[in-house]
């Protein structure tokens, strides 16, 4: 079975995720790159329903928001010590009650601006609708439109911006590592910044599977329709989610990438050219991966790091900090 790679930009860096083991690589305002690195523990019951279609999508769906909240906290956290002088002893990590707080609200927040207020615009311009059709078109278009001008609109602060390279450090990064390309600054410089399985695609994807799927519901009651958007969330995602998949094992093929095209586009308004110092960053956190992997597997052990980067062996844990200088 192909093994995917996939990642997330965070402050000041990349979290990099493999099939058993997840890493972190942070640049430190001293220069240095610090990097978490941690097995993904599963149980048996969770692996099983893991492997079923569209059910499948739900689980990654979750776990992609837990680990990128997570990565984020630890991010922010790297900063915070350096700026602070804490010290490598320093307990930083965010309280757990806190950690799924914020994503509850963060979640909540994202339904109330991007699935109900397009139903409920929606619902407002129906006086002039005469058709279930137009009308759900006519709510898809609204939330697209929320959607990419929320992306333009972020892109504009500095913070961000400097995110955005990280993301595309993440895209080169793993594009490099599937095109059998040496992970270094230039192989990876080299290589595309755009990448089928990108979260940004994946919105624009789920954007359309839910446009196909409110048009079988018809045209209930506002109420049953703001009920129905936010219930199928995960259905949707689901679907969504095998549509990337089947793509991005297909790639190969041009029908294929006709089809994904806009999507690929659209992560022109999330990702930035990185500079050389986040591309380290990025090679840092997946060779983490790979040689925690192999590891894992009880396979030849990868050392990480490579030219400018410090060589080193990375020995199997549970989870592990350890910093490499710049």
């Amino acid at each position: 079975m192909t093994q995917f790679y996939g990642g997330q930009a965070v402050i000041e860096g990349v979290m990099m995720r493999g099939r058993e083991q997840v890493a972190v690589a942070v640049r430190a305002p001293n220069g240095e790159i610090v990097v978490h690195r941690e097995s993904l523990k599963r149980s048996p019951l969770r692996s099983r329903v893991a492997k079923w279609p569209v059910i499948r999508g739900m689980v990654a769906l979750w776990d992609t928001l837990a680990l990128g909240m997570r990565a984020l906290v630890f991010s922010a956290s790297v900063a915070e010590q350096e700026s602070d002088e804490a010290g490598e002893g320093d307990d930083s990590t965010m309280p757990t009650g806190i950690l799924w707080g914020s994503m509850a609200f963060a979640i909540l927040a994202a339904l109330a601006i991007f699935f109900v207020t397009p139903v409920l615009v929606t619902g407002v311009l129906d006086r002039f609708i005469e058709s279930s059709f137009v009308s759900n078109l006519v709510e898809k278009i609204i939330r697209l439109g929320m959607i990419l001008g929320y992306m333009v609109l972020i892109g504009l602060m500095p913070d961000v911006k400097r995110v955005f390279g990280y993301h595309g450090a993440e895209h080169k990064t793993i594009n490099a590592l599937e095109a059998g390309d040496p992970l270094d600054v230039e192989h990876s410089r080299k290589a595309s910044i755009e990448h089928p399985r990108c979260g940004t695609t994946f919105l624009i994807v789920v954007v359309l599977v839910s446009f196909l799927v409110f048009v079988l519901l018809g045209w209930p009651q506002l109420e049953l329709r703001i009920i129905s958007r936010i219930v199928l969330i995960p259905v949707i995602a689901g679907l969504a989610f095998e549509l990337i998949y089947f793509a991005a094992s297909n790639y190969h093929r041009p029908l294929i990438r006709a089809l994904l095209a806009p999507g690929l586009a659209v992560q022109g308004l999330t990702t930035a050219e990185p500079e050389d110092n986040m591309l380290e960053v990025a090679i840092v956190a997946m060779k983490t991966v790979l040689a925690s992997e192999a590891a894992f597997r009880n396979e030849e052990p990868v050392v990480v790091g490579a030219g400018e980067l410090a060589p080193r062996q990375l020995l199997v844990a549970d989870s592990a900090e350890f910093r490499v200088s710049g």
